[in-house]
């Protein structure tokens, strides 16, 4: 089932962007997915919040797809959270990414050629225990002609929550 990008509900339209913030909950070998508020895709600090207040026994992983243009994955470990930023570039456009490179302590060259090409940024194996192994995770993030609603939901198959999390990005 694919999954597509939604529009920011109507009460913060005017300062969300579009695109998606959800959490894939893994509990007793089963998958479910929720989503989180609307600003996680402006400010960071709220998925992570929203992510560290879901107690569980199992994995619990964020998934942003940011404004059509790139996705964040997020995880709570202990001691802080694991990032991935699926195209560093977008740094210069947007905050939510910006604050990635922040956490990750990663900046961007100063040379203007260096970033005429995305790439991605963070811990690439983020998801290996899960089923995606970091080369794979790489590949799939610098697939150019997939939108980031598309990556998202190859990750989701690839990990095996796919049908979780089109369900909760369908349901407007």
């Amino acid at each position: 089932m694919a999954v597509q990008s939604v529009e920011a509900p109507s009460d913060v339209r005017g300062s969300a962007l579009p695109g998606y913030a959800v959490a894939a909950i893994r509990e007793d070998g089963r998958w479910r997915c929720a989503r989180l508020a609307a600003e996680s895709l402006l400010d960071l600090d709220t998925a992570i919040t929203e992510l560290r207040a879901l107690r569980s026994t199992g994995a619990v992983v964020g998934l942003l797809d940011v404004d059509d243009e790139f996705f964040v994955l997020l995880r709570p470990v202990p001691g802080g959270v694991a990032l991935m930023l699926s195209d560093a570039v977008a740094a210069l456009d947007y905050d939510v990414a910006a604050d990635v490179l922040d956490l990750l302590r990663v900046e961007l060259p100063p040379d203007d050629d260096a970033l005429d090409d995305p790439w991605p940024e963070g811990d690439l194996s983020i998801l290996a225990d899960l089923g995606l192994p970091a080369d794979e995770l790489e590949v799939l993030a610098g697939e150019l002609e997939l939108y980031p609603d598309e990556q998202l939901a190859a990750i989701g198959r690839r990990c095996g929550f796919a049908d979780a999390l089109a369900e909760v990005v369908d349901t407007r």
